[in-house]
């Protein structure tokens, strides 16, 4: 009886599911981005054996410039 009952709490669905999943497409999207932009820029070896954190924070801001720009253009 326990087993019917943990089985049917997991069919069950949140009101926020729906949310969660348009957000992680987002952060999907924005991740895709980051990642093209950082190969148009020439810097995936470096972020690639140092990481994220070793950029110059105007090498973050460039990328980050670059995607605002590309998220209001999809918008339009």
């Amino acid at each position: 009886m326990e087993n019917q009952n943990n089985n049917a709490k997991k069919l069950r669905r949140s009101p926020n599911q729906n949310v969660r999943r348009s957000k992680n497409k987002q952060a999907d999207l924005i991740e895709d981005l980051k990642m093209e932009i950082a190969t148009e820029l020439g810097i995936m070896e470096q972020i690639n054996n140092k990481g994220w954190n070793s950029l110059s924070p105007r090498l973050s801001g460039k990328i980050g410039g670059k995607i605002a720009q590309r998220l209001k253009n999809f918008g339009k």
